[in-house]
């Protein structure tokens, strides 16, 4: 499901580096040659190339990277070279600043990762800020979507695949009676959809969905405008059916006069290594236009190209 393409033979993390800085010597920089060795490592490997060239040049890999390049190329490159637990702490982070709040990229790492992958989070989020990751959304946030947010970052889920349909259709009742209630914001409700298997979850919506006739997101449209449902209708659709949230992310993006680049690039370098193939398919279902034309036909330069190469359609 991943689009990230490694070569068969790849260099040693130590030659990898000497590329690197070879990169930014003299005058200009080798955009190029960045791009075609960064896009084209797995994380582990990012990270073994990081510190290699820190024991090589006594200087970190990032710093140098953010001081050569620029602009859009300058952040999907750096967010892409951070290992994964890493770039959702920093891109958490960043969401819960005055200027760049944003509860959807909350919930958005929240809801995709293994419980695995976002405790991995928290805990990267705690070495580089001193502080926990609940504690600051507990703090940025209020009312409704806090009770939302907190229990959904502190979430470690059974990963398994095995379900109790007792308990899909049990559950499947007592969701269709709050919202029936407009109790939107009710405990049952929230622990429901923060503490249940994603199978449990699914299982329990297309109970709902073949009991009361309509999926759960359309009976959650009663108010189309509403911060907190529009929140919620979106943790079920990433606990569920992530593919089509970042299907609309991407979408949403790129249509349009203006692009989204900083959603462009999230979306890139957080699901290049995890979903992508599988996104991209969507995409195409939705679009009839292939993402890569997308993307193509709405960014340009050395941006361009290491997105394309990230998605797996780069010639580099």
């Amino acid at each position: 499901m991943a689009t990230l393409v490694v070569p068969a033979a790849v260099p040693s993390p130590a030659e990898d580096a000497e590329q690197l800085h070879k990169a930014f010597a003299g005058w200009g920089t080798n955009e190029h040659l960045i791009i075609s060795i960064l896009a084209h490592r797995t994380a582990a490997q990012r990270k073994a190339i990081r510190q290699a060239y820190q024991e090589t040049y006594g200087e970190d890999l990032l710093k140098d990277l953010n001081a050569e390049l620029s602009s859009d190329f300058q952040r999907i490159v750096f967010l892409w070279t951070l290992e994964p637990a890493e770039r959702d702490a920093h891109l958490a982070n960043e969401a819960t600043k005055l200027l760049t709040s944003n509860n959807w990229i909350i919930m958005e790492i929240a809801c995709t990762r293994s419980s695995h992958d976002l405790f991995a989070v928290r805990q990267a989020y705690h070495a580089r800020y001193k502080k926990s990751l609940e504690e600051d959304v507990a703090y940025k946030t209020s009312g409704d979507i806090r009770k939302l947010l907190v229990p959904l970052v502190t979430a470690f889920r059974y990963e398994g695949e095995e379900v109790s349909m007792m308990l899909a259709k049990s559950e499947a009742k007592k969701l269709r009676e709050k919202i029936t209630d407009k109790a939107h914001a009710d405990d049952d409700l929230i622990r429901i959809l923060t503490t249940r298997s994603k199978a449990q979850l699914s299982a329990t919506l297309n109970h709902y969905n073949n009991e009361f006739g309509n999926p759960i997101n359309k009976d959650l449209k009663s108010d189309p405008n509403d911060e907190y449902l529009k929140l919620l209708r979106g943790a079920i659709k990433c606990l569920t059916a992530p593919e089509k949230y970042f299907e609309k992310t991407l979408r949403l993006a790129i249509k349009g006069l203006g692009t989204d680049e900083w959603a462009l690039t999230r979306v890139v370098a957080t699901r290049a290594e995890v979903d992508m193939e599988r996104i991209k398919e969507y995409y195409y279902k939705r679009n009839s236009v292939r993402l890569d034309r997308a993307i193509a036909g709405d960014t340009s330069g050395d941006y361009e190209k290491m997105l394309l190469a990230l998605i797996g359609h780069g010639s580099e």
